[in-house]
């Protein structure tokens, strides 16, 4: 059965995490980087720059033995090397010229990547065709003065018949290729950053809204205990003059409920063994009440007693069956609590025999009820269902269906995010 991403961890709320985060309005959200933090400048990491010298080296090896394997293959000519490995020193001298040229490029393209008009694009083609011929003529420098035997020309005629041929145009299309590489790199640091923003956005939403959840059932709960200890309080007071004895021991089951209820205040989720040891307090107490006339039966499947529910969920449901059932009868009431597991789900049923009126419970729709339907919706949503009948024979039936889980449940998905 698919798992529903509930509003609650296992060791409390998770808009407790919230207690650092800034304010929703105002205030970036937590580890968002703010719009102008983009990487409009982003500078070359030192890995980025031994990347660009590697790849660079590798041109040179390259380049060189290609060099290596013409001159083996042609006759010579009037250029002729000094060294033999001159053709090497003269491909890794142009292959580091652009390795040195790359940075400020990628800085070039780094700026002005998001700008889009003619003069931006005829900057771009100036500067690479100033670096081409610049490039160009360096290495026919080199390759004249330092590695090769004297040419017939000079090298500034030899420099005009470059230009004259474009021979420099080979080194242009280098240029293009590094500023492309440079355009790619932007744009490939600006998707991961937007990407890392939405996906904090995306979870400081999901942070919010499990602290509104966790507000609305604060809330839910400052309604029930008053309420609860409302009628509780009323059910003592109705035993004061008739009997002294009973009243001390519903005060002190009242202290051991209310001094449960605030040790399990902060808990949304508790076992069901834990809350049917509650209701069955509150039952001793309306025991005594009653007077020996109230008969409760509990009947829980043992593989459920470990089950997740919501805190005070059957509470409401038996002090509704009392307050609206078995209270207006003459003779003796029964209540029965019953838990089963249904494949995987959780059923609670409350029973009364209190009487009905034309076929309809009485005054089932009180503040307790409702308190728990809200309850149920804000921590289950859609999957969970609460439903009240009129019982076969006389009475009303209260069932409760929530998915089944299971503290170990909880905690796997936390185990498996930390391994």
């Amino acid at each position: 059965m698919p798992r529903r991403a509930y509003a609650w961890s296992v060791n409390g709320p998770v808009s407790e995490n919230l207690a650092a985060s800034p304010g929703v309005s105002g205030a970036a959200p937590v580890g968002v980087a703010p719009t102008d933090s983009l990487p409009e400048r982003a500078p070359l990491g030192r890995t980025e720059l031994l990347l660009i010298l590697g790849f660079w080296t590798v041109i040179g090896l390259l380049t060189s033995a290609n060099a290596l394997a013409n001159s083996l293959l042609e006759p010579r000519g009037a250029w002729q090397p000094i060294l033999p490995i001159s053709p090497i020193l003269n491909n890794f001298a142009n292959a580091y010229m652009w390795a040195l040229l790359t940075p400020p490029i990628f800085k070039l393209a780094s700026r002005y990547s998001e700008r889009s008009s003619w003069l931006y694009l005829a900057m771009f083609v100036v500067v690479g065709l100033v670096l081409a011929i610049g490039v160009d003529l360096a290495s026919s420098y080199l390759r004249s003065q330092l590695y090769y035997a004297p040419a017939p020309l000079s090298p500034e005629l030899v420099a005009i018949a470059r230009l004259r041929r474009l021979w420099f145009m080979n080194e242009f299309i280098v240029y293009i290729a590094v500023l492309a590489a440079g355009f790619a790199r932007n744009y490939f640091l600006r998707y991961r950053v937007r990407r890392e923003e939405a996906s904090n956005l995306k979870a400081q939403a999901a942070q919010l809204q499990a602290q509104l959840a966790d507000a609305r059932l604060a809330a839910l709960r400052t309604q029930l205990n008053p309420h609860f200890l409302f009628n509780t309080l009323h059910a003592v007071s109705a035993l004061v003059e008739r009997d002294p004895r009973g009243v001390r021991r519903m005060v002190a089951r009242l202290s051991e409920l209310l001094r449960t209820s605030l040790d399990e205040a902060d808990e949304p989720e508790v076992p069901l063994a834990r809350e049917l040891t509650f209701s069955e307090r509150y039952l001793d107490v309306m025991q005594i009440r009653f007077q020996g006339n109230l008969q409760v039966s509990v009947r829980v499947e043992p593989e459920v007693r470990d089950a997740l529910v919501p805190n005070l969920i059957l509470q409401p449901l038996v002090e509704n069956a009392v307050k609206h059932g078995v209270s207006k009868l003459e003779g003796v009431g029964r209540i029965e609590i019953m838990a089963r597991r249904v494949g995987e789900r959780v059923v609670l049923t409350v029973r009364d025999n209190g009487p009905v009126a034309s076929g309809k419970p009485i005054g089932v729709e009180g503040l307790g009820v409702r308190n728990t339907r809200a309850r149920l919706t804000q921590l289950y949503g859609q999957e969970q269902s609460l439903a009240l009948r009129p019982a076969p024979g006389g009475g009303l039936v209260a069932e409760v269906s929530l998915p089944y889980h299971t503290r170990a449940d909880l905690r796997a998905p936390g185990v498996a995010a930390n391994a």
